[in-house]
């Protein structure tokens, strides 16, 4: 755990300055610093979302004894998933509680449908217990049906690999545990409660004045203006089917023509109140100058960024990857977002181009990210990243030299590299084989006898105490001796006569690669860059295309990596679980309905939800990732539990009370508006704080916000009028029965009516 680790260190460090008042040891970089206030961010959105709840049922029930019932939901279930949480082992992160955060307003869904059925049976004028108990079982297995559609989408997350699966398989099982909880609370606790309610429901006066105060009165004039002008529009809907159908697929083709508009990337960036600059200049070029470049450098960092909390720079490469005694690294920390008034992109963009000038230094500037790049594992800080695979180093530096060129020449690209640094002086030696043969000598043979000299040979081990000690033969100091004293060196042939080694071998100077990197038991070179201003799958588009004109030698090959191999990875897993989690969905409702066709009624509210979430994404220019990926994953099980209650509400009214298609269609519609209207807009308001952004890490969670709300949005509006449609699609014949049956009867009593008329 980052936290207890540098809470530790940091104690240590007290401990050592306070013993050691010689010594002054000062924390320079600390991510933990980062972390708490991240979790402390979440924790405050976790509040705001749950005082907006309990607004938003103050606001629709207008009884604070019903509102307060319904609110004991919310710290009942958060308190039994900290009892997972830690059972589980789990810790308090940005996962668990953004879990907790994304699922506080759905915890009170259930609290909301079970007691506003009590309410409604209760001004039908039965007394609290009976309506406690019929109300709750009325609505029990729809509830329970709701409730399991949001749980199994979790279910295949728990399964997926790889980045994501580490990352949301904490908040899937936050989530599902929240909602497992609230699920009992609903159907147990809350009708026990509302059945010792003694309090009359408040009812309108007949002059018009309503006994809750003038509040109640206007809201509740408000409240049923909506249900008679909602009754309307829906019956206009139930005669214009096709209209209303051929409007929502419209409106679900424009969407998708936004997509290319949404960026796509891995993750979402954030501030981590850090920038890195690094600088490289010729290779060999001698450790001092490289420490005077960056005193020049460190001056004009501190003169152009005041928000500065300290620094620490490396030179010689950085501390956890081989590169040449050319290159550094500088890592600035930041004040906290709060204290300053630019981003940790903007600094950097303001930094590169006061460094870029700088003679003989190739300077390259981004904003921190450490936490999601540990956690992902990609490799490298840079967003983009291309692979140039193959053996010949020549031929694989020319080609890294021209994707280098196309990179740099794409807009939105910043401070282009290649891996690859050429420039270290080298001595090949070449053997003569014709000459080696003329002297009973071969290839390998002086090839060893080199080896042994430069670097040893094993010549057996050597055993003591239990101990063994490999004993390795080689010529003292050969590293430091001239290489013509090497070649002065005589080597014994096949015949047993001492031969120069200098008369078998050509001396050839050239530059060779500092490092040579592999990846797959393949020689690769990497070129990276930064972008600046645009989203990552644009970039990589216009990569690809002028990637085309390069011609690829055979043997060669140019791939993307990094962020990209991740996100690709990522998707395809997202993907698969997105499927089965609608796949899951379905068997859900057939087993509630009992029925293989009306659990279609209730998913066609799942596509309708794409409006919502692309407008979203692209109002707020938000980029398509791996956390509005989760986003709508969710969104899955949560749009459809509205149409849940809806035609099981229209099913019940057509069972037990008789009623034609129709009329069971639009009294359902009339009845679940009101609940479905609290449930939406009580979880898009708890998710709104997070949606926002706002303070340390809030970057990280806001997408998957933004997602859900843009869904549950058009999906709850889109619901009240397409499902009942389809609906009545579903069963047109019994509705052209029963519209034929009631013309009949109108005929029949029209007929007797001037059978009975006297002539």
């Amino acid at each position: 755990n980052t936290v207890e680790v540098a809470t530790g260190v940091l104690k240590e460090i007290e401990r050592i300055n306070r013993d050691i008042p010689q010594l002054h040891i000062i924390p320079i970089i600390d991510t933990s610093d980062y972390i708490q206030r991240s979790i402390t961010n979440v924790g405050t959105t976790i509040l705001y979302g749950g005082v907006l709840a309990v607004f938003v049922l103050l606001l629709f029930l207008r009884i604070i004894i019903s509102t307060a019932i319904i609110a004991v939901t919310i710290p009942i279930s958060m308190v039994a998933t900290f009892a997972l949480m830690y059972f589980n082992g789990f810790t308090l992160n940005l996962m668990t509680l953004g879990g907790l955060a994304l699922g506080i307003g759905m915890l009170v869904d259930n609290a909301i449908v079970v007691l506003e059925n009590i309410y409604r049976l209760r001004e039908s004028g039965q007394d609290p217990e009976s309506a406690a108990v019929k109300g709750s079982q009325e609505v029990m297995a729809a509830v329970i049906a709701s409730t399991l559609t949001t749980l199994v989408v979790f279910l295949p997350l728990i399964f997926v690999r790889g980045m994501s699966g580490i990352m949301f398989k904490q908040l899937a099982y936050v989530v599902s545990f929240s909602l497992a909880c609230s699920l009992a609370v609903a159907l147990t606790l809350l009708p026990m409660l509302a059945s010792r309610v003694r309090t009359p429901v408040i009812v309108e006066k007949k002059n018009g004045t309503a006994q809750g105060g003038k509040i109640f009165h206007i809201t509740g004039r408000f409240f049923a203006w909506l249900e008679n002008e909602y009754k309307n529009f829906l019956r206009f809907a139930l005669n214009h089917r096709i209209l209303i159908l051929g409007t929502a697929f419209l409106a679900l083709l424009g969407s998708l023509l936004l997509i290319p508009l949404v960026g796509v990337e891995l993750m979402p960036a954030t501030d981590e109140s850090e920038v890195r600059v690094y600088a490289e200049m010729a290779v060999g070029t001698r450790l001092d100058l490289v420490d005077r470049s960056f005193q020049k450098i460190e001056a004009i960092v501190k003169r152009e960024v005041p928000e500065i909390k300290n620094t620490v720079a490396y030179i010689g490469g950085s501390s956890w990857r081989a590169r040449g005694s050319n290159t550094g690294e500088m890592r600035i920390a930041l004040k906290p977002v709060k204290e300053r008034t630019r981003s940790s992109d903007e600094i950097a963009a303001a930094l590169r181009k006061k460094l870029i000038f700088m003679p003989g230094v190739k300077i390259r500037t981004r904003a921190g990210q450490g936490l999601f790049l540990l956690r992902i594992g990609t490799g490298g800080g840079e967003k983009v990243q291309v692979e140039v695979r193959g053996h010949d180093l020549e031929t694989s530096d020319a080609l890294a030299r021209r994707v280098e060129e196309i990179i740099g020449n794409v807009d939105g690209i910043t401070d282009t590299r290649m891996s690859r640094e050429t420039g270290t002086p080298e001595e090949l030696i070449v053997v003569d084989r014709q000459k080696a043969a003329d002297m009973r000598l071969t290839v390998s043979k002086i090839a060893n006898m080199l080896q042994t000299v430069l670097s040893g040979t094993s010549a057996g081990n050597y055993r003591e105490g239990g101990n063994e000690y490999r004993i390795r033969v080689k010529i003292a100091g050969a590293e430091k001796k001239d290489l013509r004293d090497i070649l002065d060196l005589p080597i014994t042939n096949a015949e047993g006569e001492r031969v120069v080694l200098r008369n078998m071998v050509e001396v050839r100077p050239r530059r060779g690669p500092v490092l040579i990197e592999r990846k797959d038991q393949e020689r690769v070179v990497y070129v990276t860059a930064n972008i600046s201003g645009r989203d990552m799958g644009s970039i990589l588009a216009d990569i690809r295309e002028g990637l085309q004109s390069v011609p690829v030698p055979r043997d060669f090959n140019i791939l993307f990596g990094g962020d990209y191999e991740e996100q690709q990875k990522s998707f395809r897993e997202l993907l698969m679980s997105f499927v089965l989690a609608l796949v899951l969905v379905y068997m859900v409702l057939a087993s509630l309905y009992e029925s293989l066709r009306y659990p279609f009624v209730v998913m066609f509210s799942v596509p309708l939800a794409a409006i919502g979430v692309i407008l979203m994404l692209f109002l707020t220019d938000t980029t398509f990732n791996v956390q509005s990926y989760i986003g709508c994953i969710m969104l899955g099980g949560i749009v459809v539990n509205n149409a849940i209650l809806l035609v099981d509400h229209i099913n019940l009214l057509r069972r037990r009370d008789g009623l034609p298609v129709q009329e069971a269609i639009i009294e359902a519609g009339r009845r679940r508006l009101r609940p479905i209207m609290m449930t939406a807009t009580t979880t898009i308001l708890a998710m709104t704080p997070l949606a926002i952004g706002i303070g340390e890490g809030g970057e990280a969670q806001a997408p998957m916000a933004r997602a859900i709300i843009g869904g549950l949005l058009s999906s709850s509006l889109i619901t009240l009028v397409v499902v009942p449609s389809v609906y009545a699609l579903f069963e047109r014949k019994k509705l052209k029965a029963e519209t034929s049956a009631v013309v009949e009867q109108a005929d029949r009593q029209s007929q007797k009516s001037l059978d009975e008329v006297p002539t």
